[in-house]
């Protein structure tokens, strides 16, 4: 294995996810046969801290996704969150995905009211206290900059718009941590960064935890407290880096000496790795 940087790391109280030595396999007859989807996977994530998930396309990262939320549970190892060892889906969660998946026939105020239809203690006290669920809805929607389309229906908003509502969705029952999976990696670059901008003013105000997952390196970099690189075959994290760029951060920053060269220095790392794994057959098909 790659030997860990970990420049600028910081020590915490009992962290807030803490995988320990975690290995997985998606069957019994997968792990007799050593054939991990990841291994070895040791990560300790402080309280309020936001981090991101980088890497080549088929390195785990979305595997190392369901095994935080739960979804899926380690063949070998552990893990606890807020200081609980996983045992299934987790509740303190929520999560956005790089498709919005809005429900067509709601309007945008009741696809963000969705999960405390679901979700306890809200859906028990559903019914109750709808008029104070509409009105957090309506105020969340209006932080990310949909005032006058929470009636609206997922059709007569854009991709940006739509994505936003999902944001919303994911915090409305607000959770510990929110889990994003390459949720701006559809849209234009424009809208890209102006969602980055409503992510980070939500994450400074709330401080739940973050994990992110994205082939975008400038997002990990603008976003992050700490960027983890993973390596494939099978997925592992290869690299740890700390952002130490002040904060708050604004897009002025992106064009930076010393955010590029995190960046050239992630992207680095990643082609090594690459480079280091590609087979002959491999390179026969690029």
């Amino acid at each position: 294995m790659a030997a860990v940087n970990t420049p600028g790391d910081r020590q915490g109280d009992t962290p807030f996810v803490d995988f320990k030595n975690v290995w997985l396999a998606y069957n019994a007859e997968l792990a007799a046969q050593n054939h991990f989807a990841v291994e070895a996977i040791d990560l300790q994530v402080r309280q309020g801290e936001f981090i991101a998930i980088v890497g080549p396309s088929g390195c785990g990262k979305s595997t190392f996704m369901k095994l935080a939320t739960g979804l899926k549970m380690p063949t070998r190892g552990s893990i606890h969150i807020d200081g609980a060892p996983v045992t299934g889906p987790l509740k303190i969660s929520g999560m956005a995905f790089q498709a919005p998946s809005l429900l067509p026939w709601r309007t945008t105020v009741d696809n963000v009211l969705l999960p405390l239809e679901i979700v306890e203690p809200y859906r028990s006290q559903f019914k109750a206290k709808r008029g104070e669920y509409v009105e957090r809805a309506r105020k969340l929607l209006q932080k990310v900059g949909l005032a006058g389309y929470e009636d609206k229906f997922p059709w007569q908003l854009s991709g940006g718009m739509q994505q936003r509502a999902s944001i919303c969705r994911a915090l409305i029952h607000e959770p510990k941590m929110l889990l994003l999976d390459e949720p701006f990696g559809a849209l234009d670059a424009f809208t890209r960064e102006d969602l980055w901008c409503i992510l980070r003013d939500l994450w400074t105000e709330q401080q739940f935890n973050v994990i992110l997952v994205t082939h975008d390196l400038r997002e990990s970099v603008f976003l992050a407290d700490t960027v983890y690189v993973m390596g494939n075959s099978p997925g592992r994290i290869v690299v740890k880096q700390h952002i130490d760029l002040p904060r708050p951060r604004d897009l002025e920053l992106t064009y930076t000496p010393a955010f590029t060269d995190i960046v050239h220095e992630l992207r680095s790392h990643i082609g090594a790795h690459r480079t280091a794994t590609q087979t002959p057959a491999a390179n026969s098909n690029t």
